[in-house]
Order: structure tokens, then C-alpha cells, then sequence
């Protein structure tokens, strides 16, 4: 579901070179204004350790009841609370700490992977916005040219090894063929799917991703049909990572068909009857 936004550019427009370094000058100025004083360096998580234990060891219950005291049923968290609770951050840290143990490489069944991966982006995403608040949005900390990048720079160490969000999403969760994953990890905004307000586990992943899905498509800030129109105006993590629901619209369509709200939306992303926009992504902070 991929569109091409960018604009032609015209080769007989020429910059002059001054107005050119003062332009780029005053970009990276910016950028570095809106970074900590820590920017570009790595920032690690959990705990490099030799100690190796399996996968599906882990015991996700303290990120559960973590997630249950300061997420809400629409995935809004209570960052100030959190961060004013000493004992819950520590917790958080505990948790990262406890991931950092698994055996990330051996060999595991795919729910307790997906599972494992899916809480660990989450809480770590968690982690470092507790870590800068009080802030307004994600995108405050993801700096493009250099400084500090949440996605790039926080780094989680699993089984000796460093893990980026980046690498997490797009080097593991990508690779495992599950597009539901796009309705669970969350990058702490108001446009990404709910936060969770639950542990992801193995037992009941496939009923966990499915609720998340529906519930997904069920907020208009991800999904609205217009009949009349013959229109469908979707998330843009419809556009992002459309190639992960299909090859094609008409694929990507029925692949998400299943989890649109009526009948009539369902029929028509069966039968590829709709235009496909997207809706702009709101990058304000999902606090509450």
C-alpha cells in the first residue's frame, strides 16, 4: 500500500552556495539543540552478561503488572506516575535485565520469539521515554543527521549482544512473517496500535495479535470507509510496511479484511472495490 509522496525536482533550479551552508548550518543547529548533551552515543539497557538461559524461561510477569498499573484500556500510559514511582521504574529495569539473560539465538518455537520480541521492544520503548519525560513526542529524540536517536541509540543487550529498536522491528519481528506485529509494537505515540495493557505471552499470542488487529481498525484514527466516496483512509503503517501484508493492494486489502470493523468494509477490501489514502500519523505522546 505504498504511495510516492516526493516531488519532482527541477534541474534548472539552482541554490547559491552561501544560502545553501547557511540552510544546512541552520539544520543541524536544530537538531543539535533537540538533543542531550549524551547525543550519538549508544545508551545500553538490561545488562551484558555471559549467563545465557532459554527463551521461553523468561518470565514476562513483572512487565504484566507494570503494564496493567500505568496502561489503559486504550493504551494511553501514565508516564508521570510511572517515572514518579521510584520502585516501578527500578522495576522496569529489572524486567530489561531479566531479558538480557535469554539465549536470543537458539532455537524456540516462533510464539515465544514473537512474544519475547514484542514485549522487549515495548518495554524498552517505555523505558526510554520514562527516561526523557516530561516530553511531547517520540520524534523529539530521533535525530536524522546526528545526536541522539531512541530508535537507533537505546540499546537493549540480549545474551551478551546489543538490540536497537530499529534492529529489533526491522532485523527480527520483520524476518518472522507475522504483519500483526505492526498492531503491537508500539513507538509511544497517538497514531501506533494501543499499548497493550498486558504481557504478551505464547499461550494466547495468536488471540492477543488478533484483539490488537481488531481493535487496530476499530479507531478512526486508523480506519474510516467511506461508502459513498468508494474510499478507504488508512494508517500510514498501512503504507510503511504495506509489502508485509502483501505483494499488491488487492493482497494487502484481503489481507486485513478479516480485521475491519462491518461487513461492508470487509466485502470491499475483498473484492480491492475502494481508493486506498492515508491518514497523516499523529506522533503526539500516547500519555494520559
Amino acid at each position: 500500500m505504498s504511495a510516492d509522496h516526493s516531488q519532482p525536482m527541477n534541474p534548472r533550479q539552482t541554490t547559491p552556495p552561501f544560502v545553501l551552508f547557511a540552510f544546512v548550518a541552520s539544520i543541524l543547529i536544530g537538531l543539535a539543540t533537540n538533543s542531550r548533551l549524551d547525543a550519538g552515543s549508544p545508551i545500553y539497557v538490561g545488562q551484558k552478561t555471559s549467563t545465557k538461559v532459554p527463551i521461553e524461561t523468561i518470565d514476562h510477569d513483572s512487565w504484566n503488572k507494570l503494564l496493567a498499573t500505568y496502561v489503559d484500556l486504550n493504551g494511553m500510559v501514565d508516564y508521570r506516575a510511572w517515572k514518579a514511582n521510584v520502585a516501578d521504574r527500578a522495576a522496569l529495569e529489572q524486567y530489561l535485565n531479566t531479558l538480557s539473560a535469554a539465549n536470543a539465538a537458539a532455537r524456540a518455537p516462533k510464539s515465544v520469539k514473537l512474544a519475547f520480541w514484542i514485549n522487549a521492544y515495548n518495554a524498552v520503548t517505555v523505558h526510554g521515554i520514562l527516561r526523557e519525560y516530561p516530553t511531547s513526542s517520540i520524534r523529539n529524540h530521533t535525530a536524522k543527521l546526528f545526536g541522539y536517536n531512541i530508535w537507533k541509540d537505546l540499546q537493549l543487550y540480549v545474551g551478551g549482544h546489543p538490540y536497537s529498536l530499529e534492529t529489533i522491528e526491522h532485523k527480527l519481528l520483520r524476518k518472522m512473517n507475522e504483519p500483526r506485529i505492526h498492531f503491537a509494537i508500539v513507538c509511544a505515540s497517538v497514531g501506533c496500535p494501543r499499548l497493550l495493557n498486558e504481557a504478551y505471552v505464547p499461550a494466547k499470542l495468536n488471540e492477543q495479535l488478533e484483539a490488537n488487529a481488531k481493535d487496530f481498525f476499530s479507531r478512526k484514527r486508523n480506519f474510516q470507509h467511506d461508502v459513498s466516496a468508494g474510499q478507504f483512509r488508512l494508517s500510514e503503517i498501512l503504507d510503511w510496511f504495506g509489502e508485509d501484508f502483501g505483494d499488491d493492494q488487492a493482497s494487502q486489502l484481503k489481507s486485513i479484511a478479516n480485521w475491519l470493523p462491518n461487513p461492508a468494509a470487509q466485502n470491499a477490501a475483498m473484492h480491492h472495490s475502494v481508493r486506498v489514502v492515508f491518514i497523516d500519523y499523529n506522533w503526539n505522546l500516547n500519555s494520559r
